[in-house]
């Protein structure tokens, strides 16, 4: 997978299944970190799952 596509296909998975899974959150994190920056077209993946996980669309899957 492209490091620059990596964090809008695991935007769009938590999109699809409904469901911010920590695997999905950890892997997005890990792979900000390992960028060290974050680029338009991410922060707007983001800024969209924020959006839609606050109007409870997406729903937060805690840690076993």
């Amino acid at each position: 997978m492209k490091s620059e596509r990596v964090i809008r296909k695991l935007v769009a998975k938590a999109l699809y299944i409904k469901k911010l899974t920590p695997d999905i959150e950890n892997q997005i994190n890990s792979e900000l970190t390992r960028l060290g920056y974050i680029s338009d077209v991410d922060y707007e993946a983001l800024e969209l799952l924020m959006d839609e996980m606050d109007a409870g669309r997406i729903q937060l899957v805690p840690s076993l």
